[in-house]
């Protein structure tokens, strides 16, 4: 059996190239991050080597020592790995102390992760404990109309959260707990992974203004998902925007209210506020 055909490499590759049809990554925009399960790790063992240099990840994540990850790598296009993936992806296993990465398998050109690496550790380290452990993957791309919205609307958690809960009926059933915003900031460093991770404390979802879109979820098809809905819904709203700035109707508070009640979710009151 190839690397390529184990169940969760196939998952990472077909996750990755959605995000490529999607339009979400240009040139080598974006990135992706998975934590690996005990059986991931045996299924690809044979393939392992732990010869690799340890290098720092920039952070602190000792949640996360000793485990693995498979990432999309620093300078790599999204559109290339379901052709090359041993090039553009790779395995890395994080140290007992949480502060360095080996690569073990993947990257064969020289390549490295994710310069969003720290970003990604953190948010993965915030999301393994506040969900016991159940979520594995995190998200980055660039989309259109989410970034968009971000020149426009006010950069504030209950604004955005508010405005695309009204798009579409499901988007408070799929994100419930909201939506977080993060000003701008350099990418690529600890500061604006710290910053998202706090945010990633109550949301699967964060913004970056101008720049695009974190999410996080359970698995592919959970975090995919959650990242089309949400980019759908600011697709609307751009549109709803294009033709007018004042909605003649749209979803009220108390229509949220029983939303909630009927599909089970519970909707924060901070962003059912009166217009």
């Amino acid at each position: 059996m190839k690397i390529t055909e184990v169940k969760f490499v196939e998952g990472f590759i077909r996750m990755a190239n959605d995000g490529w049809e999607q339009g979400w990554h240009e040139r080598n925009g974006g990135n992706l991050s998975y934590r690996m399960k005990d059986e991931d790790v045996a299924a690809v063992k044979e393939f392992l080597s732990e010869d690799g240099e340890w290098k720092e990840i920039g952070t602190e994540v000792p949640g996360l020592a000793n485990e693995y990850f498979m990432v999309t790598g620093s300078g790599k296009y999204f559109r290339n790995v379901i052709i090359d993936p041993e090039d553009s992806i790779g395995i890395i296993k994080v140290d007992e102390t949480g502060t360095k990465y080996q690569i073990q398998w993947g990257f064969v050109n020289g390549g490295r992760p994710t310069s969003e690496l720290p970003s990604h550790l953190m948010n993965l380290e915030v999301k393994k404990r506040v969900t016991n452990g159940k979520y594995r993957v995190v998200y980055h791309a660039h989309t259109t109309n989410t970034i968009a919205l971000t020149f426009v609307l006010p950069l504030k958690d209950e604004v955005f959260t508010r405005e695309l809960w009204e798009m579409a009926t499901e988007c408070p059933v799929v994100f419930p707990s909201g939506i977080g915003v993060v000003d701008w900031m350099v990418p690529g460093g600890k500061d604006i992974a710290v910053a998202t991770s706090k945010l990633m404390e109550q949301y699967d979802v964060a913004i970056w203004a101008h720049h695009g879109m974190f999410a996080s979820g359970e698995d592919f098809d959970l975090t995919f998902g959650l990242m089309h809905t949400v980019e759908k819904a600011a697709e609307i709203l751009v549109k709803v925007l294009s033709i007018t700035p004042n909605k003649l109707q749209t979803i009220t508070p108390d229509q949220f209210r029983h939303l909630a009640n009927d599909f089970k979710v519970e909707l924060p009151e901070k962003f059912l506020y009166e217009k």
